[in-house]
């Protein structure tokens, strides 16, 4: 049912909303500077820590396919920064928030649902990887030859930006309210469904397909890949060895969590369970402390990434002596 208010079609809607206003954290304007500047240097943070990751693997002649894939995921987290944070640092100077065009918050959303969608698939590239580095150790490299492996990185952006663009078509296709004022800091797809003018569930089908292709699916199959390499490591022998074999899967298993959990909190729930405040905070998890905690939990867990991050800071003292 309609709500009171409401545009009369979707092109009468989209012209009433050419632009958005972003409140973004317009309620704690006593706290804007303090956390402008916490942003701001964990923003710097990220981007450093991605682009050594980044330099260090690209630098490094003979890449196995996991240092491969870290390496784009690096990419994508330098993007997915790129395309939020900015905004968010802005809405943080403007006092009565940040307006965005109608064109900029659907290419917003698009990029952002894309790049966490690549980053999803992503994920269980890694995890089939790690499969077959544990349970077919001897095929591994036959395999996992570069040329399945860019499939494979190709394969991964193109579901998470077809996926994105499907989902971003459908709800800035929704006839939308006179108010346009988005609660939030950037144009997350639940703050945007919340100012769709309708009272009924099918605005919200397809979020919950974009959740069963982005999320459901790869965690599945991530879920599958681990239960085969703990079968196969129940008959490994040699403790040792069962341990070398999981600590290589430690890291991958962190950001996993991280991502789909916080993924999963945010977007697999119903529209009246929408609370601006509480997924504010949540975003800022998913936009800023966790593009943070990557590089270094890889940089930490990684043995392949901590000895390529050795070898680029050896080359560039012995650049500088000479």
């Amino acid at each position: 049912m309609p709500c009171e208010g409401c545009m009369e079609g979707d092109n009468k809607s989209t012209d009433a909303t050419m632009e958005f206003l972003l409140l973004g954290f317009s309620e704690l304007l006593c706290l804007r500077v303090l956390l402008f500047l916490i942003f701001l240097i964990v923003h710097l943070i990220t981007l450093a820590g991605n682009v050594m990751i980044f330099m260090a693997v690209v630098m490094e002649p003979s890449r196995p396919p996991m240092l491969f894939f870290l390496c784009q995921l690096s990419v994508i987290e330098l993007c997915y920064t790129l395309v939020i944070v900015p905004k968010a640092l802005l809405s943080l100077i403007v006092v009565n928030g940040s307006t965005i065009s109608f064109i900029g918050c659907a290419a917003q959303m698009h990029l952002f649902v894309a790049l966490g969608g690549a980053e999803c698939f992503l994920l269980v590239a890694m995890s089939y990887d790690r499969y077959v580095a544990i349970c077919q150790p001897l095929h591994y490299v036959a395999v996992m030859s570069e040329g399945f492996c860019l499939r494979l990185a190709v394969a991964c952006c193109l579901g998470g930006f077809t996926v994105a663009l499907g989902l971003t078509v459908a709800v800035f296709r929704l006839p939308f309210c006179q108010s346009h004022r988005i609660n939030h800091f950037f144009c997350d797809v639940p703050a945007v469904l919340h100012l769709a003018c309708t009272q009924s569930y099918t605005p919200e089908l397809p979020l919950l397909a974009a959740c069963v292709l982005l999320l459901l699916l790869p965690f599945l199959l991530i879920l599958t890949s681990y239960v085969c390499i703990v079968a196969a490591l129940l008959h490994v022998t040699s403790s040792v060895g069962r341990g070398k074999a999981l600590s290589t899967c430690v890291s991958h298993l962190a950001i996993t969590l991280l991502h789909y959990g916080c993924a999963t909190f945010t977007y697999i729930r119903p529209k009246s369970s929408y609370s601006p405040a509480r997924d504010k905070m949540v975003s800022l998890v998913y936009t800023n402390i966790t593009p943070l905690l990557y590089p270094l939990i890889y940089s930490l867990r990684n043995k392949e990434i901590r000895g390529v991050l050795r070898k680029m800071l050896r080359r560039k003292k012995i650049t500088q002596l000479n």
